[in-house]
């Protein structure tokens, strides 16, 4: 992903990408005290339209971390979605985008809370981002030493940067030892999810994924593959916990999440998964994922919102 981009959005304004800066002494620097969503917006060559995926369910989940952090958002839903097709819009792109409205704690104590106490902050950032490599080829994972933060002491439950530190100790130490993503396991000792995204596997022609009671976040793709898999596939997906060993026994595995999309599983531990290669239903399930994200399935458009008005806008009751 580019990390640079023309222009970005802060505190109610765009403002060119060199002056996108906030102070050292924020508590968002400081100890990355914010709450984000990491968005995709999709681009459709045949309605000449870029579609934002569920932005209503990513800022919906974005007030319930900022809820649990005693954070006050402070924008309605109305000007976060204009903010974020103004920032789409100028910077001009006409292909994948993942873009990340975040809110952060800006100059105050560790203990301030209160809008008298502490500044609250927001700024988005979007950058052109094809799908990675990994989508056709599939990646060797492991399962990481490092376990998933615990509800009961960081809950991965919160989209929070100060969670992603978890993340990087996982991703780098599995680097390490040659393996391209870790799977993280709870402190039960259960499969939680990998470092960015959730994670699904196949055994006997079924679906299977954690609960998100398993330390996981409450992926919004996680909850389209589950609804669509069963609903357009006609498969079955449980929700359970998962084994460890499980990991080396199951048919086909990935990760699914805004980031990874759909990202094939083909080793886990060494231990092929499968024949060692993206399996047929979970092309399927990729197959499925990016005609919804693209608007071209109907039945789910309601979840689109187009940025550049070429295509008319649909609800749920259309």
């Amino acid at each position: 992903m580019a990390k640079n981009a023309p222009y970005a959005w802060m505190n109610g304004k765009l403002v060119p990408w060199e002056q996108a800066t906030m102070h050292i002494a924020t508590e968002c620097v400081l100890r990355g005290e914010n709450v984000f969503e990491g968005e995709r917006a999709y681009w459709s060559e045949a309605e000449q339209e870029l579609f934002i995926f569920r932005h209503a369910e990513h800022i919906e989940r974005l007030r319930q971390g900022a809820r649990i952090m005693r954070m006050t958002v402070p924008y309605s839903d109305a000007e976060i979605e204009e903010a974020c097709i103004s920032l789409i819009k100028a910077c001009g792109y006409r292909g994948p985008v993942h873009f990340r409205p975040v809110v952060y704690f800006d100059q105050g104590e560790l203990t301030d809370y209160l809008p008298s106490e502490i500044k609250t902050g927001m700024f988005i950032l979007a950058f052109s981002k094809p799908s990675t490599k990994s989508i056709e080829t599939g990646v060797s994972t492991c399962v990481s030493t490092w376990r998933r933060n615990s509800d009961l002491a960081s809950p991965s439950r919160i989209k929070s940067g100060a969670n992603y530190h978890n993340s990087r100790l996982a991703y780098i130490d599995a680097r390490l030892n040659g393996y391209q993503v870790p799977i993280l396991l709870n402190a039960a000792g259960k499969v939680a999810e990998g470092p960015g995204a959730c994670f699904m596997m196949v055994r006997k022609g079924k679906v299977i994924t954690p609960p998100v009671t398993a330390d996981i976040l409450e992926s919004i793709t996680r909850e389209t593959l589950i609804e669509a898999i069963q609903a357009e596939l006609g498969i079955e997906v449980i929700e359970r916990e998962i084994d460890r060993t499980e990991l080396y026994v199951c048919d086909e595995a990935f990760f699914c999440g805004s980031g990874h999309e759909v990202t094939p599983v083909n080793s886990v531990d060494h231990y092929d998964v499968g024949e060692g290669k993206p399996g047929a239903l979970t092309r399927r399930i990729q197959k499925l994922y990016f005609d919804i994200v693209s608007g071209a399935v109907p039945r789910y458009r309601h979840w689109l919102t187009p940025i550049y008005g070429n295509a008319a806008r649909k609800t749920a009751a259309d």
